[in-house]
């Protein structure tokens, strides 16, 4: 039997479970052999111990209907067994104990037990009362723990919004294991009784417990401090629950520690009414959905339209005689809710007063920012606004070179002097990596050495980069400030949404590190740490200060910003992004030319469903975020398993691991790979907390190359055109699988289904082939596993385009808009002109970005020298997407005439 090793969350495990134990239960009632029955009743009484373990932490079926089970068993009341696992497993699949009391007796009826949620119209699923858990801490006896619940339970009313029901534990080792594995819990109560152990928490579990900071800190509590403590420590683990803290100290005892979550305190009194009104005010306060309701509302309202959008209240549609089948396919409210107006309850995303200003506040609560901006036409436009609003003509920002078309572009609009960073290659899968930290703290030294670190602005990155390949935030951050404490950061975060609703995600994301480097800053134990290092490096140079992890100064300033696509990874209609802000600098130096920033990009006609999707995508993931996310890294998870432990998909695929996509300097912890037929999952919490770089499980890198085809015709023409299996990032030799909350486990189960099929068919097809076709087939495979072209690095901008030749930036803006005029330019063609050009020593500077997709980035800028390794790589790229390049007329490069007039005026115009 599997054992906990072998699920990488609590949800799954549970699920599988109590499958196995309905069918182990089932077959013990259809008069099994001898011999089958010692088999079966050993299975039963290992699943029964098993989940012995782990049933305490969940309101259904309740501890008292399991042990009822258990005792079932062992009187040998096989059939009544059977029935109550049945029924309790039935409910769990489809949610049914969420809506009604489930009666697990075998004489009982259960009305509803065939109109199950899935059966359920849309309509009348919104209808149904959403349901949670409480859980209540406080170290009782089974009596006081029937008193307790019923008493909780008692105050339940008829008008109240939403269902709960309560789940006990005794110590804060319990509650912790409890809101890791139960994403029923919306609230906790922390009563003065509880207890800092746990009989239940056997050693399997202990590794839970490392994500709210880990045995050794929960053993060093003080007993009078373990409620507060509670509440602060799952604040680490989820920081979206409310705590209610009942207590017999003072108030000036509690007024000044550290309460995380806790809503509100109350004074040693049984007010369980007051307990439960604030329960119910505390998760409707993340129920709200502001704009959407207003939207909801608004549909409602009659109104005569006398303004723009003829398709308002849908008129233009319901009167046509030839466009009903829009009407048909989308439905009525979509249209009743679209307008232009921003009356009638509505509010205006350029200055927003009402619903939408509270709804990006609630986004600002949920995602740990200080500010929160929504967007409706996607994270490109976030990006450009952010570095329009942030960076002067002038100012240095170091890029990572493989970011997002937009970013480069953003560069031009906003006049940067662009220091392109490279990625660590991964020339054997033609993908890069992510930039090293040693990379950029050496650009920063060059820059400080030569006097312009005062015009360094920005860095930005891709956090969460298209590959899955995640930065070390938080010391990213710390090392570079102690270069330059001002420096702001960029984190591109479009992939990346997601990893706030996880404790082992949400560390590495720019707003969590940004808090935390806020608050650290401000300790003694920072500033004394500083001063030591201030001393030790008095007179380091700079390959001392390269391999030493630097210490910012507390004066540091955090600016910090991130851009998310919510459509990518979040519920949210596409196109709707999110700006989070977290710079202590933003309200005296930045919102004015953020205000203006925001304005030039911003459409003056907001799609109005795009941001009553935000709005809603919020609202899902501060109550069902962790549930979501951990289902999903859970299919991912499966995912790899199923490939890795499969014999036949062995022969052609490979699942890429964390040793395949990040070399072994950046990988303190010694991870190699999240899951290993031999040994099973590995906790991924050690990587994520230590590692400079870390994969995100949630995306599964196939190497396809073992096939003979290249990634790009095994998505198109396999996995698109023969099993409808959408894909949309390929490399080379290897193709993407992308997870996200919405991926089942019958998505994944189909996935694998088809992978063995075309495994099967090409073991087929070798079976069946002459030898000529088995060297042809060996050959393909040699090409694109083992003759792999190296990936280039940036070359450099021409001089024409730089200041000086000390520093590496260059004036991205002007190349650009130098190519404006036909003039300046000419046509080389790959295979000829231009290869002789190259060959003679010229030098060819390119006069537009070059961006192949895939991978989509450039592989060449404005203004950029072309190398003999771009040249290469152009020639061996076998993509039929190159944007900015003209195959009939070649690459488009500046003239030398051009160079020189550039060239002479930047001279002329230097101070002498």
């Amino acid at each position: 039997m599997h054992d906990m090793n072998d699920y990488s969350s609590a949800i799954q495990l549970r699920s599988d479970r109590w499958s196995a134990l309905r069918e182990a239960t089932s077959a013990l009632t259809r008069d099994p052999k001898p011999n089958e029955v010692k088999n079966l009743s050993t299975r039963v009484q290992d699943l029964f111990t098993s989940l012995a373990l782990i049933e305490p932490y969940w309101a259904f079926p309740g501890m008292a209907a399991f042990d009822h089970m258990r005792r079932q068993f062992q009187h040998n009341n096989l059939d009544d067994l059977a029935f109550a696992v049945s029924r309790v497993t039935r409910a769990l699949t489809t949610g049914a104990y969420r809506r009604r009391s489930i009666p697990l007796e075998r004489d009982s009826m259960d009305v509803e037990e065939h109109n199950d949620e899935e059966l359920l119209s849309p309509e009348a699923r919104a209808l149904a009362k959403p349901y949670f858990e409480v859980l209540i801490v406080d170290n009782v006896n089974e009596q006081q723990e029937r008193w307790l619940k019923s008493n909780v339970l008692r105050m339940r009313r008829p008008e109240d919004q939403f269902i709960y029901e309560a789940v006990v534990v005794p110590s804060i080792e319990g509650a912790l294991i409890a809101v890791m594995f139960n994403h029923n819990i919306q609230a906790i109560v922390v009563r003065p009784g509880l207890t800092l152990k746990s009989n239940m928490v056997e050693t399997i579990l202990t590794r839970y417990l490392a994500r709210a900071g880990g045995r050794d800190e929960i053993d060093a509590l003080l007993p009078e401090n373990y409620g507060p403590e509670l509440c602060r420590m799952i604040a680490k683990v989820r920081p979206e629950l409310d705590a209610y803290l009942v207590t017999e100290r003072s108030v000036e005892d509690i007024a000044g520690l550290d309460l995380g979550i806790c809503r509100r305190v109350f004074y040693n009194q049984e007010d369980f009414m007051e307990l439960h009104l604030n329960i119910l005010r505390g998760v409707q306060s993340r129920n709200k959905s502001p704009f959407f309701t207003a939207l909801v509302e608004y549909s409602k309202q009659p109104t005569g339209v006398f303004h723009a959008m003829p398709i308002s209240r849908g008129k233009s549609i319901t009167r046509s005689h030839w466009i009903q089948d829009m009407g048909a396919f989308y439905g009525p409210n979509i249209f009743l809710a679209e307008t232009s107006a921003t009356s009638g309850g509505l509010d205006s995303l350029l200055e927003p007063h009402g619903p939408i200003k509270e709804a990006q506040e609630l986004a600002s609560r949920a995602f740990g920012s200080k500010q929160t901006f929504f967007a409706t036409n996607g994270t490109s436009t976030c990006n450009k606004i952010v570095v329009q609003a942030l960076v002067r003509p002038g100012d240095i920002v170091l890029v990572d070179r493989d970011c997002h078309k937009s970013h480069h572009y953003g560069m031009v609009l906003a006049g940067a002097q662009v220091c392109y960073l490279d990625s660590y290659p991964l020339n054997k899968y033609s993908m890069y990596g992510a930039v090293p930290l040693r990379e950029i703290k050496h650009q920063l030294l060059v820059l400080k050495a030569a006097g312009k670190l005062d015009k360094v602005r920005m860095l930005l990155l891709t956090n969460c980069t298209f590959d899955g390949l995640v930065y070390n935030v938080e010391r990213m951050m710390e090392e570079c400030l102690a270069i330059k404490p001002d420096l702001i950061f960029l984190w591109d975060e479009a992939w990346f949404a997601f990893a706030r609703f996880n404790p082992t995600y949400r560390q590495r994301t720019g707003m969590n590190a940004a808090n935390t480097l806020r608050e650290k800053f401000k300790t003694e134990a920072h500033a004394r740490a500083y001063e030591a290092q201030q001393e030790e490096l008095k007179d380091a140079d700079d390959e001392t200060i390269l391999n030493t992890r630097l210490i910012p100064p507390p004066k540091s300033r955090v600016r910090v910003y991130t851009t998310q696509s919510t459509h990518k990874t979040l519920t949210s209609l596409r196109q709707g992004s999110m700006i989070h802000v977290n710079d202590q600098d933003f309200k005296g130096e930045v919102e004015q030319s953020f205000h203006e920033a925001y304005m030039t990009h911003t459409s003056t006609s907001p799609n109005y469903q795009i941001i009553a999707s935000l709005d809603v995508g919020r609202r899902q993931v501060e109550l069902e975020g962790f549930e979501f996310v951990q289902r999903q890294i859970e299919a991912a998870m499966s995912m790899r398993r199923a490939i890795t432990d499969h014999p036949l998909l062995n022969k052609y695929f490979k699942v890429l691991t964390a040793g395949d996509m990040i070399p072994e300097e950046y990988r303190e912890s010694g991870v190699t790979s999240y899951y290993d037929t031999q040994q099973g999952w590995t906790d991924m919490w050690d990587c994520w907390e230590q590692d400079t770089f870390v994969l995100d499980a949630t995306r599964v890198t196939l190497a396809v190359g073992g096939t003979g085809w290249d990634g790009d015709t095994f998505k198109t023409d396999i996995l698109m055109d023969k099993y409808g299996i959408q894909i949309n990032k390929t490399s080379r030799n290897t193709v993407l699988f992308m997870t996200n909350i919405g991926t089942t486990r019958s998505s994944v189960a189909y996935l694998i289904e088809v992978l063995v099929e075309i495994a099967k068919s090409l073991d087929e097809l070798l079976d069946d082939a002459s030898r000529m076709e088995r060297l042809s087939f060996d050959k393909r495979v040699a090409n694109l596993m083992e003759n792999y072209p190296p990936l280039p690095d940036f070359s450099r901008f021409h001089e024409a385009f730089r200041a000086d030749d000390v520093t590496s930036e260059g004036d991205i803006r002007t190349a650009f808009f130098l190519s404006y005029d036909e003039k300046n330019c000419d046509y080389l063609e790959l295979d000829g002109s231009l290869k002789d050009a190259m060959d003679a020593g010229d030098t060819v500077v390119s006069a537009s970005f070059i961006i192949p997709y895939p991978p989509g980035f450039p592989i060449l800028v404005p203004g950029q020298v072309v190398s003999q390794e771009i040249l290469a790589f152009m020639r061996a790229l076998d993509v039929s997407e190159i944007h900015g390049y003209r195959p009939d007329l070649g690459l488009r490069v500046f003239n030398d005439a051009a160079l020189k007039r550039v060239r002479a005026k930047h001279l002329s115009s230097s101070p002498a």
